[in-house]
């Protein structure tokens, strides 16, 4: 399994946010780019970018920094956050990211989306954010009607190969991931990144338990901020080494 450590941007600062509540922020590092060094040079295979403006306002608005940081580390990064047209899909792309994750544009499956599976294919990536088993939007500002479950078969429909699911009640808990939830999504018979509460070798333990559920990779938070997770024996953990 791949343990892929998560950089969300606030005013080009690295925060953790508590079940996606803007007014609950923590700011952990004004530098992300030297966060980002760390983190690669922690043995890990991709890093994870949430441009939390660009959730919350419908457009990339940290473009920059994640530009410079795919120019300071020698590994892939993927980003979400406000990719919400076909321009913008290829502004990121151009800015050195490897895979783009699409959130609420997808739900009404526009046509630029559909174009953007058919030009960049396993590239683009569909993050499902869920509470109570609902689908959530905007910035996790909004609840939908729709299971995350429906959503994803939807997405599989579609052409898309992979599903980041993130359990917003678990998100910034440190309380452990929703493995129930987790094996329910895999019904879906995707590949699965989980997110949202882990926190301990622990947890990546029972996460590596999950492949049989399509669970390959997680990402790891504000453990790694907080100092309750060490990054380096996550890696291990989750290869099977202690």
């Amino acid at each position: 399994m791949l343990i892929i450590p998560a950089i969300d941007l606030i005013d080009g600062k690295c925060v953790r946010l508590v079940k996606g509540d803007y007014r609950k922020k923590t700011v952990y590092s004004h530098d992300p780019i030297e966060t980002a060094k760390r983190f690669a040079d922690s043995g890990v295979k991709m890093i994870h970018i949430v441009d939390l403006d660009g959730a919350k306002l419908g457009k990339p608005q940290n473009l920059s920094v994640v530009a410079n940081i795919a120019r300071a580390v020698d590994i892939p990064i993927e980003l979400g956050g406000g990719i919400r047209d076909l321009d913008t899909v290829h502004a990121v792309f151009d800015a050195g990211v490897e895979r783009v994750i699409l959130g609420t544009a997808v739900l009404d499956k526009p046509a630029w989306f559909l174009r953007a599976i058919d030009t960049f294919g396993h590239r683009i990536v569909v993050g499902i954010d869920a509470r109570n088993g609902l689908a959530a939007v905007k910035g996790w500002l909004e609840d939908t009607q729709k299971s995350a479950l429906e959503l994803a078969v939807e997405m599989k429909e579609l052409g898309i190969q992979e599903i980041i699911y993130t359990d917003i009640d678990r998100d910034g808990m440190l309380k452990g991931p929703n493995l129930e939830a987790l094996k329910l999504m895999g019904q879906a018979e995707m590949k699965l990144v989980a997110s949202g509460g882990v926190s301990t070798l622990a947890d990546i333990r029972d996460l590596r338990a999950l492949a049989s559920y399509g669970v390959y990779a997680c990402i790891v938070g504000k453990a790694l901020y907080t100092g309750d997770l060490d990054l380096e024996l996550a890696v291990e953990a989750a290869e099977g080494h202690n």
